[in-house]
């Protein structure tokens, strides 16, 4: 089928507020509470034939912006304003296009607009790639198909314009190849501020959800894990001998570590190395690390040679991956990995994950992705972005939002809202503890439910609970 071409013609953005159950603190930010990102989208095909999709997305501080001059509030009225900007847009161009030709027509404009107002590349991507999600449910809806099964006929017409080191490559072909698995293992985040075993919870929330370490291993049975830095080795090494004290109970397990921009410099890194390997203690946990993500600054990542450093472990960009161009970049600077993220936009994601099939090229996959979290909510964002990870063929995803977060509750979702995602994805939600919340048995999250007419999603949000997103922001 040829990708089709057509008009948006509504987009509606609401939000909702999202309480933490438990602090979270990564790098050197801490969050207990963030808005929660609506997008509804309708578009019209040929012969006047409307679909409406839909999107949603936390609206996370100090993650697209880490600015001490920002605050958390300042953080997020900036992603409302990335949020009305590509709105306008979106909504201002007449011609009808295929799903990727409307992301492709506002890329480069958008980025541009958005440092207009005081926006960073990475903020300016998070507006339009909730509103390319939602275009792309439309989509699905309109044409009776899945997402996975849209990606691999390529229905939203992706191409390599916006990407010309790909030129030549077998993008259609590339795609057609891509499935989706039944189930995914659930990465589990140590944040900064977690207790890893009950003496060393300060306050307990007591709200029947794990909290240490031990009671998440023992409730969800991950083995996989991602442990947050916080840039000195000498006391990353120290948490980290404490972490491995609970994780070496375990027959077999694997870690990511994510230095969240907090390593001032290459040498810093290569001490952090050092100490590891000379410590006996983390012998079993460095030889289970897979790769270390985003050590330095956004603003110097690039700029230096890591390549000895990735000789250790494999290194991976994650916040410094703000535009199209950056992971060939990173490539050229020694990083072999770069992060998967909806709300960096799911096309990047798919030319990166081209871009690694085409540097591969068939012998040993050293260029690689990963599926990582933004705390991602029980719903349409964590089943959308879940949808992502399982069709790029990862094997584990860092999941966070359903520790954070009670679920459903801490969302403040009804009942009825609750109970239809529960009833409509089986097997991907539970009850318990009085609200529905992910489910994750033996360290895996069952994914059938996803492949359903639409992208990801058989539910929908109780539209009429949200509210609209501040109009304020409408005029600037």
């Amino acid at each position: 089928m040829v990708a089709p071409e057509f008009h948006v013609v509504a987009i509606e953005l609401y939000e909702r507020p999202v309480a933490l159950r438990i602090p979270f603190r990564f790098g050197a930010a801490t969050v207990t509470h963030a808005p929660q990102a609506f997008v509804r989208v309708g578009i019209e095909l040929d012969h006047g034939r409307e679909a409406r999709g839909a999107a949603a997305e936390l609206m996370i501080p100090k993650w697209f912006d880490k600015s001490p001059q920002k605050s958390n509030a300042d953080d997020i009225e900036d992603l409302r304003r990335s949020l009305w900007v590509a709105t306008r847009a979106y909504m201002a161009r007449p011609r009808a296009l295929t799903a990727f030709g409307h992301f492709a027509a506002h890329y480069g404009a958008l980025i541009t607009d958005g440092a207009g107002v005081g926006l960073n590349s990475l903020t300016s991507n998070y507006g339009p790639a909730l509103i390319d999600r939602a275009i792309l449910d439309a989509l699905c809806r309109a044409l009776g198909v899945s997402f996975s099964a849209a990606i691999r006929a390529n229905l939203p017409g992706i191409d390599t314009s916006l990407t010309p080191d790909l030129a030549g490559f077998a993008l259609d072909r590339f795609v057609a190849g891509l499935t989706p698995r039944s189930a995914i293992a659930a990465r589990h985040t140590i944040g900064m501020l977690d207790p890893l075993v009950a003496s060393g919870a300060a306050v307990r929330v007591g709200d029947g959800l794990p909290e240490t370490l031990e009671e998440v291993i023992a409730a969800y049975g991950n083995r996989y894990f991602k442990l947050k830095l916080g840039g000195d080795p000498h006391l990353d090494v120290e948490r980290l001998v404490r972490i491995a004290a609970v994780l070496d109970r375990l027959p077999r397990y694997a870690v990511t570590l994510d230095g969240n921009e907090q390593y001032a410099g290459p040498s810093r890194i290569a001490e952090l190395w050092r100490k590891v390997e000379a410590t006996p203690a983390l012998a079993r946990l460095f030889a289970a690390t897979l790769y270390l993500e985003q050590p330095l600054p956004r603003a110097v990542a690039l700029d230096a040679d890591v390549s000895a450093l990735a000789q250790s472990k494999p290194l991976l960009i994650d916040e410094s991956d703000a535009t199209l161009d950056a992971f060939p970049s990173a490539r050229a600077a020694g990083y072999t990995g770069v992060s998967s993220k909806s709300c960096k936009g799911i096309y990047k994601s798919l030319l990166n994950a081209a871009r690694c099939a085409h540097w591969n090229d068939g012998v040993a996959p050293r260029y690689f992705l990963s599926g990582e979290d933004l705390t991602m909510q029980a719903g349409l964002g964590v089943q959308q972005d879940l949808a992502l990870a399982t069709l790029l063929g990862l094997e584990h995803v860092e999941r966070n939002g359903h520790h954070y977060v009670n679920g459903f509750a801490g969302q403040s979702a009804g009942d009825a809202e609750q109970k239809a995602f529960l009833g409509a994805q089986p097997g991907l939600y539970e009850k318990s503890q009085g609200s529905v919340r992910l489910a994750i048995r033996d360290g895996l999250i069952d994914l059938s439910s996803l492949e359903a007419p639409g992208f990801a999603s058989a539910a929908q949000p109780d539209w009429a609970t949200l509210e609209p997103l501040s109009v304020a922001l409408a005029a600037t």
